[in-house]
Formats: C-alpha cells, structure tokens, sequence
C-alpha cells in the first residue's frame, strides 16, 4: 500500500479510536460551544478530530476527563518545565496565597526573580508582565521609543505572539509571501491594520545577505530586530554557525535594537537559554512560559542603557497584575530550588535518551524523518532532508505529524497538536520509563506506516 493511501487510512482509523476513548470530553465539548467561542479558550486549541479536556496532573503525567492517563511532552507548550504539581511550586503559590495574592505593589521575591534572571542572561535589568506577548509586545515598544523610529525586522514564520506589529507573516502560504530574496510582509491574522504591517519587514532566518540588504536599504529607519534565536514554532531550527554573532555585528553596525524571543528557549534549552548558550548577548531578553512554573508570567531584561529609558520615565512599563505575588513566588521556587545544575543533568540524558531510540526506529523503517532536539525540546520532523527555514516548513507533509500525534496519544503519550510546527517538552520529573513509553508509540507507528 503506498505511504499516502497507509496515512489516510492511520488518521482516520485513529481519529475513531480517540473520539471513542474520550466520550466524556465529547460531551463536553458540545456543551462548551454554547458558552465558549469555538467551544474553547484559545482557538490554538482547536484541533482535529477534538480538544481533549484535561482534569488533572501529577508529576510527568496529565489525566483527561475520561482518565485516561498521559506521559505528558505537551507540558503547556513549554510552559511545564517543572512538571505538574511540583511540591516547591505548590508550596511556594500555597504560603503566598495565604499572605495575599495581589498587591499592585512590588514583593521581595520580584527581587530575588531579577537578580537570578540577570546573573542566568547577562542583562543587569528586568521588568515583569503576564505573557510572552506583552513580553515581546513590551520590546518592541521599547525599541521604537528609545530610536524614535517606526520600522522593525522579524523572521518569517516567527511567531512572537499575537500584538499587531508582529503578527506579520507567521503562518501564509507560499503565494502570499513573495520571492525568497524579498519576502513580503503579510498580516497573519484578521484585524492587522495594513499600516502596522508595512512597519514590520521580514527576512528569513539564517539568511544574513537578506537582512543585510534590508538594514542598507532602511538607514536611519528601523527602531529594531526581533528574533528566536532557535527558530522554535516551525519544529526546531537552529542558528547556523555565526549567524547570531553576524546579526548582532549587523544591528550594532546600524545602530539597530536587537531583542531576542526567548519565551520558548529561555530555561527549556539551559539555564541562561540561548544567550548563554551561543554566548550572544542581545539589547532585549523576553521571557515567560517556564518561568512561572504554570503560574501566567512574562518578563523583558536589557542592558543598563536600554532599560534607564524605562526606569527616567521615557517608555512607560505598566500592568496591573505585573510583578503578581503568586507569580513571583513561583518563579522564585523555580528558579532558585528547582532548576540547577542537577536538573539540567536529567534532562540533557532523558534527551540522549529519546534522540537515540528515534534515530534508531528513523533508520531501521527508513522513515523520512529526522530527529532535532536542544536541552528540554525537540521534534521529529517527517522530512527526508533538513528544513533550512520558513519556506521549506512549507513543503513538509502535515498528515505524518498529525498521525504520530494521534497515535502516541492513544497509546498514553500527549503531544502537542498541531503537528509539524510544534516540539515535545520534556520536564523535570520524566523519567527514562516515560521516555519508553514515547520511543514504543514511535516504534509501533513507524511498524504501521511500513504495513
């Protein structure tokens, strides 16, 4: 049977056999589209063949409303890098609780946050928020009112979140996104006003004549540079060798802000994310996700000369809830209790760990596939060779990941959905048996599709 026709077959078959494991979360599903838009709470969880609706979590595990149980690489996106239910966490939200939960006032732990945070960055200064769009939202506005410049630079088929100005092209067919040396910028979502898109030029990742073309052509122009410094949202992409050390060259070369979108990287790929792990310092660090431990958090640090602008009054960084007491004690236990050297240790062998054994099966099934994975995170990605940016993300099959999804998360494994752009997150309290679990499900899927 040929691969198509065995695909076809995989995804629906499963599909069946999911919706028949979850009646429960069926049932609540239509209840929801009565009250919830979409029947849920983000549209980024609406998925084929239905959301599953979680009730709980426990260690490296997620349980649904039907209580089936999960080895769970999903982890909130990236959020859960502790685990769930960690004692620390719990502890440290409990004791904060019972002492109040919001002030709009600064506590000691946003103190002992900071002071970590830019030993761990390299960047003397913080700031907080509640998530990785205010985090990016919040440097690029930064950026622009430090220069008194309109323009900025992003990635194609980066995604920093869902403000204006850098919801340009994200996800676009390749129709809309015009020739490789010249990328269009094109809203990504309804609602974008084509004013702020034409504020927003895009260039591919790791592709140093392009942005150098674009920095020329823009003197006196361009406020700033956004950028994962591991592409993330499109599987996993990395840097090629010096073209974050050329990017930084290039930005300070033309007196342009960099800012580095770590909300993904920050803590999953080392302690001090891929700033210290390349060693390339930005102007801007954003962070949230595995900083909060689950508890809603954001936060940009910068130099001494980027953040005086918002310390004399000249941004304005404000929030209610920004420095929120619960946030800040989870973040604190996170930080100074939870993730050290030890935990590092852990999470680079359980990645040792999944890498080998689906390398193993890649080869042994002669899979077109391949295997990229960087500290807490990675991806298989069903392409017979490497993708190199945006442009060749397009051309992969969805229908394989979509299949490994729903095999693996009928067989006890919760990945994320949406299939190619998205990455395992492994946590603190996995063990080698949970990463068992996820190598047999890719092994027997990998036996399926050869049938």
């Amino acid at each position: 049977m040929a691969v198509e026709e065995r695909l076809r077959d995989l995804i629906d078959e499963q599909e069946k056999v999911l919706v028949a494991r979850q009646p429960k979360s069926s049932r609540l599903q239509a209840r929801a589209v009565r009250s919830l838009a979409g029947g849920t709470t983000s549209s980024w969880q609406i998925h084929r063949p239905q959301p599953i609706w979680v009730s709980h979590g426990s260690g490296s595990k997620v349980y649904d409303v039907d209580g089936n149980e999960y080895v769970d690489l999903h982890n909130g996106y990236g959020a859960m890098l502790v685990g769930h239910g960690h004692p620390l966490v719990v502890e440290a939200i409990a004791n904060r609780a019972r002492a109040g939960t919001h002030f709009a006032q600064p506590t000691e732990d946003a103190v002992v946050v900071a002071e970590d945070l830019a030993q761990r960055f390299g960047l003397p200064l913080w700031r907080y928020g509640n998530s990785g769009t205010e985090a990016t939202m919040d440097a690029v506005h930064l950026m622009r009112a430090i220069s008194s410049r309109d323009k900025i630079i992003k990635i194609e088929g980066s995604y920093h979140g869902h403000h204006d100005s850098v919801q340009v092209s994200v996800y676009q067919e390749m129709p809309e996104i015009g020739p490789p040396h010249a990328p269009r910028s094109v809203p990504a979502s309804s609602g974008i006003p084509r004013a702020i898109v034409d504020q927003t030029l895009v260039v591919p990742f790791n592709e140093i004549d392009v942005l150098e073309r674009v920095l020329r052509d823009h003197p006196g122009e361009i406020a700033g540079m956004i950028i994962e410094p591991v592409m993330m949202n499109i599987g996993i992409i990395p840097p090629a060798p010096g073209y974050l050390e050329r990017v930084r060259q290039l930005t300070r070369e033309h007196g342009v802000l960099l800012a580095f979108d770590e909300v993904k990287t920050g803590f999953t790929t080392g302690p001090g994310g891929v700033t210290r792990l390349y060693g390339v310092v930005p102007d801007i660090v954003c962070l949230a996700k595995s900083l909060g431990g689950g508890v809603p958090c954001g936060a940009i640090g910068g130099s001494d000369e980027v953040m005086s602008f918002i310390a004399n009054g000249g941004y304005d960084q404000v929030g209610t809830f920004n420095g929120n007491p619960l946030t800040m004690a989870a973040a604190r236990a996170v930080l100074t209790q939870i993730l050290d050297d030890g935990a590092y240790s852990r999470l680079d062998a359980l990645r040792e760990e999944m890498v080998a054994g689906c390398e193993e099966i890649i080869g042994k099934y002669e899979l077109p596939a391949y295997v990229r994975a960087i500290g807490a995170k990675g991806a298989v990605i069903f392409s017979p060779t490497e993708i190199q940016g945006y442009r060749d993300f397009l051309t992969v099959d969805n229908r394989f990941s979509h299949a490994h999804w729903l095999y693996q998360l009928n067989n006890g494994v919760f990945l994320p959905p949406w299939g190619k752009a998205e990455q395992w997150t492994l946590s603190v309290q996995h063990t080698s048996e949970d990463v068992q679990r996820f190598i047999t499900n890719f092994r027997r899927f990998a036996e399926a599709l050869s049938e």
